[in-house]
């Protein structure tokens, strides 16, 4: 049996197949779908399970290289937010970049994870060292 914090099987399975530069997305409920990527919709209720709660797990078995985050995230979030964010990236400061320009880093990503999450402009982009 696997002993691992991560307990979703498709998450895993996700993880286990992004390789050197490809990239996941966790992404916020209103994020759109892709129709040829892999999504892992995590999503229960509004607000549950959050972007933060997400990467917190994912970050606690799988180490991204790049990461990036929209602009506007700091425009639109409280510093309260914002420090929640920090801390489940772990340290690791994203680059921003426009939302739009973000979304297009989305097709041939390996995977999007969907949350439930409801806070604008939440979505994180990563990629494998």
């Amino acid at each position: 049996m696997i002993q691992t914090r991560l307990l979703n099987p498709h998450v895993l399975a996700l993880l286990a197949r992004v390789r050197h530069t490809n990239r996941i997305i966790v992404a916020d409920a209103m994020f759109p779908s892709w129709p040829d990527v892999f999504e892992v919709d995590l999503s229960l209720v509004a607000g549950v399970p959050t972007v933060p709660q997400v990467l917190a797990a994912i970050l606690s078995v799988w180490q991204p290289g790049a990461v990036w985050m929209a602009e506007e995230f700091n425009r639109f979030n409280e510093a309260t937010v914002q420090a929640e964010f920090a801390a489940a990236l772990g340290g690791r400061v994203p680059e921003a970049e426009p939302h739009v320009q973000l979304k297009g880093r989305v097709p041939g990503a390996t995977g999007l994870i969907r949350t439930g999450e409801m806070r604008i402009y939440t979505n994180v982009v990563l990629e494998s060292r």
